[in-house]
């Protein structure tokens, strides 16, 4: 009789993985992989955007625009996309309370078409306005996304799944960088004439998610915790687990539930009131701040001007900008592999510590490049280690953390407080970089390496590891760490059907 009951447990397995699987890729389509794809993009039609901004302004007035107010466009043009990723990431929390984590990644969508539109309409209406608001829009929509898929995904994964389905947002995120460098090769839509179709190609990744998620189930944690919703939560995890056999995986979330009972949806301030949270907090802070503050995205912006001087050719140059994001690729998938086995505290800190090693290095050989005829070329090979080791952990591990230290009721609005901190961070460095370099010259890095360090060494002695542990466990982890002469972990109430949407 066990003979014959044996063959059925393969087809459920592969149910399992194949709409866990489908989940994954409708969220990050239009999720992370727009946050990479709209990053990446917008560096191939510099000059061509440039231009379109001086004969726009020709046109109207009879007269050119000055170059340091094409700049001021074209700054704006850039710096939009952030300020509307800080907007994007205020909305996530209350969306992800009314709406729910699905829908409101099918409503994100909204921004995304009208910026597509705006985007594709804008060389034709001789308005480079059109492009700063299409701009403004696709930061929002990837300040909700960013947000909310993480924390879809991580509450749809089973407990031994969770931190490697958590780490796909990067992969996606990697994922867009690379498309979206080959996307706007000069063969492709980098050309002159083809700029309006390559800022409105994020369109594409939008309708694929409208086709694709709706099909598959919301968060059960959301429809259990949230909504009270018993019946759709079963099904939904039935669905997700591809069998009917989840009572277990039900229980424990009724017992988060009943832990959670009585309590609202946390306002974003409260979280820094409250002593429940002091270390979640203070953690999101420091290693969010990290992440933005530790000098990938300069490295990136620094690779063409290194590339040049090792004698890359002019016109090959953009074949070397895309190995970089290919790199970062590689090594999102390496981690999202091995997370379960090793941990996060061992990614995060064995990424900060070698990217603090090959930042010495890439600072050592820029001093000497005018020495020694072969520095360059070790500087070019440091870009490559520095990013991939950014890619082991900083990249995806720093995503999960308002996942998994934060409970149901705190979740949305710790992903406010992290999403508005990234932000936030990554405008101030995008607005910072060409001074600081100007200003320190080849040791342009050395205040990046101060944050790697710092990030090592706090992820070393104060981040408590979550690997294959339960939310609820988690939270009495923290709980003891937070008190530590209080044994008692968060209260257990009656397990009634309360909702928690307030915000």
């Amino acid at each position: 009789m066990e003979d014959e009951q044996e063959p059925p447990l393969q087809p459920r397995t592969q149910i399992q993985g194949r709409v866990l699987f489908l989940t994954i890729c409708a969220a990050g389509i239009g999720g992370t992989f727009q946050f990479g794809y709209n990053l990446s993009i917008i560096n191939a039609p510099t000059v061509h955007i440039q231009e379109f901004t001086n004969e726009t302004w020709w046109v109207r007035t009879g007269w050119p625009l000055p170059d340091h107010l094409v700049l001021l466009v074209w700054s704006l043009i850039v710096s939009l996309y952030p300020l509307g990723g800080l907007l994007g990431a205020l909305l996530a929390g209350p969306f992800a309370i009314m709406l729910g984590r699905k829908k409101s990644l099918l409503v994100n969508n909204i921004f995304v078409v009208a910026a597509a539109i705006l985007f594709g309409s804008s060389r034709r209406a001789g308005s480079f306005e059109m492009i700063m608001l299409g701009r403004l829009l696709m930061g929002i929509s990837a300040g909700v996304s960013m947000n909310i898929q993480p924390m879809y995904l991580g509450e749809s994964a089973p407990k031994e799944l969770r931190g490697t389905v958590a780490m796909t947002s990067a992969i996606f995120t990697a994922l867009g960088i690379v498309m979206g460098q080959v996307v706007s090769l000069r063969e492709l839509l980098g050309g002159p004439q083809a700029w309006p179709l390559l800022l409105a190609s994020c369109l594409v990744p939008g309708v694929l998610q409208l086709a694709s998620l709706p099909l598959l189930p919301e968060s059960p944690r959301y429809l259990l915790i949230d909504c009270g919703d018993r019946a759709t939560c079963l099904a939904a995890l039935q669905r997700l687990r591809g069998t009917t056999e989840v009572m277990v995986e039900l229980a424990e979330l009724e017992e988060e539930r009943a832990a959670c009972r009585g309590r609202r949806a946390r306002r974003p301030w409260e979280l820094f009131k409250d002593g429940t949270f002091r270390r979640q907090v203070i953690s999101l802070v420091v290693l969010g701040s990290a992440m933005e503050l530790c000098g990938n995205d300069s490295i990136y912006a620094y690779a063409s001007s290194v590339f040049r001087e090792a004698g890359v050719p002019e016109d090959k140059v953009q074949y070397a900008i895309v190995g970089t994001g290919c790199c970062e690729l590689l090594t999102a998938f390496i981690s999202c592999v091995v997370i379960e086995r090793v941990g996060r505290r061992v990614l995060l800190m064995g990424g900060y510590s070698l990217m603090t090693c090959w930042g010495s290095v890439f600072t050592a050989a820029l001093c000497l490049q005018s020495s020694f005829p072969w520095m360059p070329y070790l500087a070019m090979s440091c870009i490559f280690a520095f990013i991939l080791s950014f890619g082991i952990g900083p990249a995806g591990v720093t995503g999960i953390l308002a996942t998994e230290l934060f409970d149901q009721t705190a979740r949305p609005a710790a992903y406010m407080v992290c999403g508005a901190l990234m932000w936030t961070m990554l405008f101030l460095v995008w607005l910072g970089f060409p001074f600081l370099m100007e200003g320190l010259s080849h040791f342009f890095y050395v205040p990046f390496l101060g944050v790697c360090v710092c990030g090592a060494i706090y992820t070393g002695f104060f981040l408590p590891e979550t690997k294959g542990k339960t939310f609820l466990e988690i939270s009495e982890e923290l709980h003891r760490l937070n008190f530590p002469g209080q044994s008692q972990g968060p209260m257990w109430r009656s397990p009634e059907v309360i909702r928690s949407t307030e915000l």
